[in-house]
């Protein structure tokens, strides 16, 4: 029996709707004992404020460092304080919110690491690219039979290959205006290995 085994991918686009925002509350100070107390206070603003925008057990501690900083001659000034978080945010808009309001509330004891949008459920647009992988794999199938003078017969076996999400847009904070997070698209692939009997 001749076969025919052709590989195919598809993709699908979705819109992220959940972020993962990693910051930091730091505080600089003369000692040790100064800038840490200081970052505690901006740390506990931290999560005083991200409280009113999630759950409270999305928001976690990544951790906390206290090393001294110089001057641009390598001066010792004094030390740097940093606690960092990771929260997790159910609802883009307020996301942004939670950012504007860190922003106003912590001032210059936040850094903001960066803003990831994910995609809660990607069954819908998993489900498209799978399909679209077999199209894909069945057209060229397809192709490579006429040219071996043949047509395609039944499908022999499948096989799923690896899918997930592709890279995600960085999200755009807009903290002048309402703190807004543009969720632009993911695109999830998927590829399907197909074996047809050649008719």
């Amino acid at each position: 029996m001749r076969t025919v085994t052709v590989t195919g991918t598809g993709t699908a686009r979705v819109s992220p709707d959940t972020a993962v925002v990693r910051l930091s509350a730091l505080a600089r100070g003369a000692g040790v004992s100064e800038a840490y107390e200081a970052m505690a206070a901006a740390a506990a603003t931290v999560v005083e404020v991200a409280a009113r925008h999630t759950d409270e057990r999305r928001v976690a501690s990544t951790g906390i460092t206290v090393w001294p900083f110089h001057d641009h001659e390598g001066r010792r000034e004094g030390y740097e304080a940093r606690h960092g978080y990771a929260i997790a945010c159910g609802d883009l808009a307020a996301a942004g919110t939670m950012l504007a309001a860190l922003a106003r509330e912590v001032g210059d004891g936040l850094a903001v690491d960066g803003v990831a949008l994910e995609v809660t459920d990607d069954t819908v647009a998993g489900g498209k690219a799978r399909e679209a992988a077999f199209h894909d794999a069945r057209e060229r199938a397809a192709a490579l039979a006429r040219m071996s003078g043949a047509g395609l017969g039944a499908v022999q076996t499948v096989v799923e290959g690896d899918q997930g999400a592709g890279p995600v847009p960085v999200a755009k904070v807009a903290l002048a205006s309402a703190g807004g997070l543009e969720p632009g698209e993911a695109t999830v692939t998927s590829t399907v290995t197909v074996v047809w009997e050649l008719a």
